[in-house]
């Protein structure tokens, strides 16, 4: 990852303009596809038996982290690997290398952090590896622990797994932030005692609305839950304290003072947050979407493979801050088509 990296010298020595949209929104977060795949198949993200894209059409690692360089250049100051489950792609800490040398955590300049996304299941195999590579925070995606519903939820007996991979997690010094997405009928009666568990173990955890992305194998209108429903049952055990913390995502964070702990709402369904919204994601066949729930799209790969890719990307770059639309159209209701055929695990999770 050095031959190919070294073309972007000139961009950079150019200073390029900032990332802004058409709203004036700068754009200073990515969150990068490094695979498509899962080793599991949690029922509001995918079909059972999913088809996964051929590998032939996957970005390389030295493509992967060229884009990551190319966003820098554009003043992108985090950057998340997802997937998919990223630790399920070979040699995927070689990446986070790459890029963590630029974070500051390592004593570089031009990323606040570097950090990922994962279901947990082979994050006891990389903690260590992950933390030495200038990672300090995760997230880990946990919606149960009870064994029972976990293998329902997630088609996988692999809650053993995950719990070890957050211990060790913990145990390398990296910050874990727990995601929990809230189902109706599914974990909203395990929720207070996830959070409790989560704040015990030192952990904040963020509650997520499902979003109709793709096709599964049930209706996401029976398992829907709005947050400001679970809120407010919360508020009925707890005292919730609006925080001043912040992280690039879109959680909006409260303290919770009997627990001594943080917790996350993130609303796309019930409270839209797309005003502040100052991201982009890029798969791991090197579409950019500008919106998570559009279907505009830019082609980094072409770009990447171009006869010129440094203009290239450049423009196509331009181009994405030119569609970036000003917000979603999530809806979840009986007869609604998802709002984008894609499932969340192609997009980046």
């Amino acid at each position: 990852m050095t031959r190919k990296a070294d073309r972007l010298d000139l961009m950079e020595r150019t200073a390029p303009r900032p990332l802004v949209d058409t709203h004036l929104r700068r754009i200073t977060y990515l969150r990068l596809s490094v695979t498509d795949r899962c080793d599991l198949r949690c029922t509001y993200c995918m079909p059972e038996r999913m088809q996964f894209l051929p590998k032939a059409e996957i970005l390389s690692l030295e493509e992967l982290y060229l884009l990551a360089r190319s966003f820098m250049a554009r003043g992108v100051r985090t950057i998340r690997l997802t997937g998919g489950e990223p630790l399920v792609r070979r040699d995927v800490v070689d990446l986070v290398r790459a890029i963590g040398r630029h974070a500051r955590s390592l004593g570089g300049e031009e990323l606040d952090e570097v950090t990922l996304t994962t279901n947990g299941t082979q994050l006891a195999q990389h903690a260590d590896a992950l933390a030495s590579a200038g990672v300090r925070r995760i997230n880990v995606s946990l919606d149960t622990r009870d064994p029972q519903t976990f293998a329902q939820l997630s088609r996988r007996e692999a809650l053993p797994q995950v719990l070890e991979g957050i211990a060790a997690a913990r145990e390398a010094g990296l910050q874990v932030k727990l995601n929990t997405v809230a189902m109706r009928g599914v974990n909203d009666g395990e929720i207070a005692d996830l959070v409790a568990w989560a704040h015990a173990q030192g952990h904040a955890i963020s509650l997520i609305e499902t979003m109709p992305l793709g096709e599964v194998d049930e209706r996401r209108e029976d398992r829907f839950v709005s947050l400001a429903d679970v809120r407010r049952d919360l508020e009925s055990l707890w005292t919730l304290t609006p925080s001043d913390a912040r992280t690039p995502g879109p959680s909006r964070y409260f303290d919770i003072a009997e627990t001594g702990g943080r917790i996350g709402f993130i609303t796309p369904m019930s409270e839209n947050f797309c005003e502040g919204c100052n991201r982009l994601r890029v798969t791991a066949t090197g579409q950019l979407y500008p919106c998570l729930g559009g279907g505009e799209r830019v082609d980094l790969r072409a770009a990447l493979r171009s006869a010129t890719p440094e203009p290239t990307v450049a423009d196509a770059l331009d181009q994405a801050m030119a569609i970036k639309p000003l917000a979603h159209d999530f809806r979840i209701g009986q007869g609604e088509a998802p709002a984008q055929p894609r499932h969340m695990s192609v997009t980046g999770g």
